[in-house]
């Protein structure tokens, strides 16, 4: 990333509570445009680490730059480029979304006129014009979530940092929030997205840092991820359950790698470095051995096979 321009920059950051450290010499990159997923479980410090970023907290050691700026310096500066979608919504239930978008302009400063033609376009925006009378109250959590945004870019923020913004959202409200953060990517924002859900990452994010115990364990991206697991898996179902144990010791002895077995599914998995090869030799094998297999398939790994791929190792 040599010669862009990083819109966030952290090294070294360590912040204690109760003597436990929550960041443990955290750094970050994420240059101007770009959307950087936060990937990690509870606990793993990525929440501290948005506090950080955005003023909300002083670290204990390290160095932060937002947007061009010292975050211990020019607080102020800082919280005037960026903004902040946490885990709670800070919307007035009683308001309708058009209101609650003005009475957020007006906070910001803007005049009357400005803060009505804002909040206008912003509805427009994120597809909630329909809605824009009705109290805040009748929404459904997608499009709540999506006015949460909308307040975020009242002041048309250089950096948004949305803190795990679908947790507890049903699929079809977690989608809705996606495409909303789709769409703010095309208008040039710098996104720092954390999340625990691994599919919105790879959906979502250009680069990720996996991050455990205050600190990141591993970056790059998606497809960079999935290649630490070691290339493509080699996914097959067996017909019968009571044939999973000898066809992973058939597959074994094929591929060199112990499979991962699951039972109950009558599923093996392993990990292969010459998918065509691969799967000649292993159904070469299982055929001989006289194992008959319902479905085989040769997949990319999943970012979920990656963290647990991480963690398993550090263990």
């Amino acid at each position: 990333m040599g010669g862009e321009i990083m819109e966030i920059h952290a090294r070294g950051l360590v912040k204690g509570f109760g003597g436990q450290r929550a960041l443990d010499g955290f750094d970050l990159a994420v240059p101007a445009g770009a959307v950087h997923g936060l990937l990690g479980p509870n606990g793993a410090g990525k929440t501290t680490a948005v506090r950080v970023l955005t003023t909300l907290l002083r670290p204990d050691a390290g160095t932060v730059r937002v947007a061009g700026h010292d975050a211990a310096a020019e607080p102020a500066a800082v919280r005037a480029a960026i903004g902040l979608l946490g885990q709670h919504a800070a919307l007035d239930e009683v308001l309708s979304g058009r209101q609650n978008l003005e009475l957020f302009g007006r906070l910001h400063h803007l005049g009357v006129k400005e803060a009505r033609r804002r909040a206008g376009e912003l509805l427009e925006r994120f597809g909630l014009a329909e809605a824009a009378s009705r109290p805040v109250s009748g929404y459904s959590g997608g499009m709540r979530r999506r006015l949460d945004l909308a307040v975020c870019l009242i002041r048309s923020p250089r950096v948004l940092f949305l803190d795990e913004p679908t947790t507890g959202l049903d699929p079809r409200a977690r989608a809705e929030v996606w495409e909303a953060v789709r769409s703010l990517v095309g208008g040039g924002a710098t996104v720092l997205l954390t999340t625990q859900y691994l599919e919105e990452a790879d959906r979502l994010a250009d680069r990720i840092s996996v991050v455990e115990r205050g600190r990141v364990v591993a970056e790059g991206t998606p497809g960079e991820l999935k290649d630490l697991v070691g290339g493509d898996l080699l996914d097959l179902v067996v017909r019968e359950a009571g044939e999973v144990e000898r066809a992973a010791r058939v597959v074994e002895s094929a591929v060199g790698s112990s499979p991962v077995a699951d039972s109950g599914a009558r599923r093996l998995g392993v990990p292969v470095t010459d998918r065509i090869g691969a799967l000649t030799s292993v159904l070469r094998a299982l055929e001989e051995a006289g194992v008959a297999v319902e479905d085989v398939a040769v997949r990319r790994p999943t970012l979920d096979e990656v963290f647990l791929h991480l963690t398993k190792e550090r263990a």
